[in-house]
């Protein structure tokens, strides 16, 4: 089991560092009802994740990945997964601001003070399980859980402990929000402004790094 948690930290990470979610997160904690929004936003994360990431253990193992024995078409699908994200990489590079120019901002991030808990929680399931590149890195780290070989409790487990280490970015800013109350403010606002700053080059920098590393995984598999 240690080895495989080893080999889905990385994927993990990449999740856990998702500049957009952690603004959101940000900003229903500026808004009156922040109180409330900000933890129902990051129980909707883990509910997602956890959704998404057992759906894809069961499939895995219903078409027999999870025999210890990978094929050949999963390490193609890895690679699949690789190309995806480099293309990604590709379009925000081309998308980036250029200089001088302020980043767009996503029309429901003007709207986040009128978000009630369950518009929260519904964002956070969003993010965390239907976001294109959490969603590869799930399925990546979920199909590395059942090819593993190891026993589906394990299995349950290593999930378990992959979710939590993703979730730390939405989770870090409400832990600030609660710990340190009258300085987070400021602490968030900064956060805020960089994120939305370098939003383009964190992501670009995600996706290329990820890319590679399902590729070079797929490519040694198959060789």
């Amino acid at each position: 089991m240690g080895k495989v948690i080893g080999d889905i930290l990385p994927l993990a990470v990449g999740i856990a560092i998702s500049p957009v979610p952690i603004i959101a997160v940000i900003l229903m904690l500026s808004t009156p009802r922040g109180s409330v929004n900000g933890p129902s936003f990051l129980i909707g994360w883990l509910g997602g994740a956890a959704i998404a990431g057992t759906i894809i253990l069961v499939i895995a193992d219903s078409i027999g990945i999870s025999s210890g024995d990978p094929s050949k078409g999963a390490y193609a699908f890895k690679i699949l997964l690789g190309v995806v994200l480099l293309f990604a990489a590709f379009r925000n590079w081309r998308k980036r601001p250029k200089a001088g120019e302020e980043p767009e901002i996503p029309k429901w991030m003007e709207t986040v003070d009128k978000f009630t808990w369950p518009k929260s929680m519904a964002f956070g399931a969003v993010f965390s399980a239907v976001n294109p590149k959490n969603l590869i890195l799930l399925i990546a780290a979920a199909s590395a859980i059942a090819q593993s070989g190891i026993s589906a409790g394990q299995q349950a487990v290593t999930l378990v402990i992959f979710i939590v280490i993703a979730t730390i970015g939405v989770a870090l800013p409400l832990v600030v929000y609660l710990a340190m109350k009258e300085r987070a403010e400021k602490i968030l606002d900064d956060w805020n402004k960089w994120l939305t700053l370098h939003n383009s080059a964190v992501m670009v920098v995600l996706f290329l790094v990820f890319g590679v590393l399902l590729i070079g995984k797929g490519v040694t598999g198959l060789t």
